[in-house]
């Protein structure tokens, strides 16, 4: 695999940079955790009125989630674990996200789209937490994986 300039006198290549994938998993999930304490209003209004008991219940559980999930996927022992628990917390939280771009649908042009572009995120934050998970040797998120392999 041919080695691409990164900075001046950093080469790295693909691999290493997939290998690396964890480093921003783990610190968008904990820095989102903690966010979840710092500003819990704005959580709180993304979440589906509907769930009991309150929004603000599910915006301090999800955010315990979160803290739990990225330290484990920062620490090498439990890498393989958070990533998986990453993607579960990811396909879980996608109903909020979908929620909000309705609830949004009246707010300014410039937070619909912010509501949107959330969606397909997810997904590429999926894909990170499986590549993880596979690199931790997780079979599961292999198999998942494997419908990428062209032939």
């Amino acid at each position: 695999m041919r080695n691409e300039l990164i900075c001046e006198g950093i080469h790295m290549n693909r691999t290493s940079l997939l290998d690396k994938l964890w480093i921003p998993l783990g610190v968008f999930v904990l820095l989102a955790g903690i966010t979840h304490f710092a500003n819990p209003s704005f959580f709180d209004a993304i979440v589906p009125p509907w769930l009991p008991p309150s929004e603000r219940f599910w915006t301090y559980i999800s955010g315990l989630a979160e803290i739990a999930i990225g330290l484990g996927v920062l620490t090498p022992k439990y890498r393989k674990i958070g990533a998986l628990a990453s993607v579960a917390l990811f396909v879980a939280v996608y109903p909020a996200n979908i929620f909000m771009v309705w609830d949004w649908r009246d707010r300014s042009t410039a937070e619909q789209v912010v509501s949107w572009v959330r969606l397909p995120f997810q997904f590429v934050f999926i894909w990170m937490a499986l590549i993880v998970a596979k690199q931790n040797g997780s079979p599961i998120a292999g198999n998942i994986l494997r419908f990428q392999k062209r032939k």
